[in-house]
């Protein structure tokens, strides 16, 4: 199986119910063909930030389509934290290529 690539998918969906946001939250964690991380949200904007893991970004566009969820954008993306900043990352990114494990 391919390794799967980090994307960020932006929702704008300001007015929308959040119980209908948690609802579809509960639907998307039972995706099999890609694997959603976690999102961040501003529910008084309307604004959602959900981090996934999926072979290309077509697949998260079939997913949200059939399930008529709505986005602004999907960016494949990478990850860096402080401690990984200056001469670790060189060593962080060759170890993400090989890793078992992605977003955890």
């Amino acid at each position: 199986m391919a390794k799967q690539k980090k994307y960020m998918v932006v929702h704008n969906n300001a007015g929308v119910d959040c119980k209908v946001v948690q609802g579809n939250w509960r639907k998307l964690a039972n995706v099999e063909s890609a694997t959603w991380v976690r999102t961040y949200f501003n529910e008084d904007k309307g604004m959602r930030y959900c981090l996934w893991l999926a072979n290309n970004e077509e697949q998260l566009k079939e997913i949200f389509t059939e399930m008529n969820v709505s986005w602004e954008s999907i960016v494949i993306v990478e990850e860096t934290v402080p401690d990984l900043w200056g001469e670790n990352w060189e060593a962080h990114v060759e170890a993400e290529k090989t890793a078992d494990t992605l977003g955890v």
